[in-house]
């Protein structure tokens, strides 16, 4: 398992879709993101036409564990993009216990039959936030991260499309 993290905007989508060109040719991408409104929607088909047509793209916002695990076998690689939006998904939807949740999700995509490549935004970097929910996020968002370094083959910060191996 790989895992790339940085801010909004700094090349992680990109580094992950390089690793992923460079895995084979069977290439997967499991999206987690939903298109709740006409922006949404629009964000999402112009990163559909970024990957182009020789990425199989699958949209699981909720059963990433799951999804993982049935769709490995099928790909060179996978990358998940992203972590955080996967995160946020299941803070929403009141997953009862969100910290089994992600360590089951980080037992299967670190005993994949393919490299699983994750992508995750840092959080943690700015300002305290001013309502709980966004606390609870932010809190919960650093130690998925963290416990994703600590399982992960390699580990990547980008910053302004530049990429710096941490692991």
């Amino acid at each position: 398992m790989i895992l790339i993290g940085g801010g909004s905007r700094s090349g992680k989508s990109a580094a992950a879709l390089k690793m992923l060109r460079a895995a084979g040719p069977r290439r997967g991408f499991i999206a987690t993101a939903q298109a709740w409104d006409d922006e949404m929607r629009e964000r999402i088909a112009s990163h559909q036409q970024e990957r182009g047509a020789d990425i199989v793209t699958i949209e699981e916002p909720h059963a990433l564990a799951e999804c993982i695990a049935r769709e490995a076998g099928r790909f060179d690689a996978l990358v998940v993009d992203c972590l955080t939006l996967w995160l946020s998904n299941r803070m929403l939807s009141e997953c009862a216990d969100l910290e089994a949740e992600y360590g089951n999700l980080l037992d299967v995509a670190v005993n994949a039959r393919t490299e699983v490549i994750l992508v995750t935004n840092e959080v943690g970097c700015g300002i305290v936030p001013d309502n709980a929910l966004a606390r609870r996020f932010r809190d919960a968002a650093g130690r998925l991260n963290q416990q994703a370094a600590e399982r992960a083959r390699e580990v990547h910060w980008m910053m302004f499309g530049i990429g710096l191996r941490l692991k």
